[in-house]
């Protein structure tokens, strides 16, 4: 090998170091992202430990982007947004594995939303106006949400839902989502064991009651209507 060879090939293999390996993760679109929580992991004390918080973002809601990632890879699935993966996947009895992993990161996102520091309340206008005409009163739909909440066998959602003029409240499994039904999401409820058994162990009507007298963003549920 004469000197300008070996000089040529020495730099195209520099080169080839200095590129970043990519995961089958990284690979995946840009368009299934982990948000950032909207607030800090200890901002829901004493309602919600930073330590489940921890765990339930960290752990949790990061795996099933990273599962959807690896599934999706090289699908058209990649390049639609989490609202079509869903609904679409949905429809798919072999695709079963990506509605489950997409449900639950939409979902987990939304629930970060349907709580804020110092929470609870009254509803602003709108939406309370809205919620008097559903249900009779905050408190009779509060009551409703907490029933679908701790009533929900096994693993769920309990969800304040916009279904035309009126509002709903509904309960789901596993990963499901008013969105199947052809229903607008305002807030929801994760009643998965992972969001509350570090703090609550088996008293899930605490966990429920608690998040809806001191953390739900009633705020977030009205921005979420749709005229």
């Amino acid at each position: 090998m004469n000197r300008r060879t070996f000089l040529l090939s020495a730099a195209v293999s520099m080169a080839a170091l200095a590129l970043p390996v990519l995961s089958s993760s990284s690979q995946a679109s840009s368009a299934h992202t982990l948000p950032p929580l909207p607030y800090a992991d200890n901002a829901l004390e004493p309602v919600i430990s930073a330590r489940t918080i921890g765990f339930h973002y960290g752990k949790h809601h990061k795996a099933y982007l990273d599962n959807l990632s690896k599934l999706t890879a090289g699908r058209d699935y990649a390049d639609l947004s989490l609202e079509d993966v869903i609904t679409r996947s949905a429809k798919q009895a072999g695709d079963a594995a990506i509605f489950n992993n997409a449900a639950q990161l939409w979902n987990h996102t939304f629930y970060w939303r349907s709580m804020r520091p110092n929470g609870g309340g009254t509803p602003p206008q709108a939406l309370r106006e809205k919620i008097e005409a559903s249900f009779g009163s905050v408190d009779a739909c509060k009551q409703l949400l907490a029933g679908a909440a701790i009533s929900q066998f096994g693993s769920g959602w309990a969800w304040l839902a916009q279904d035309g003029d009126k509002l709903r409240v509904v309960k789901t499994g596993n990963a499901d989502n008013p969105i199947t039904s052809g229903l607008t999401p305002l807030l929801n409820v994760d009643v998965w064991e992972h969001a509350y058994y570090l703090d609550y162990q088996n008293r899930r009507a605490d966990y429920v009651n608690a998040v809806l007298d001191k953390l739900v963003n009633w705020e977030f549920a009205q921005q979420n209507l749709k005229a």
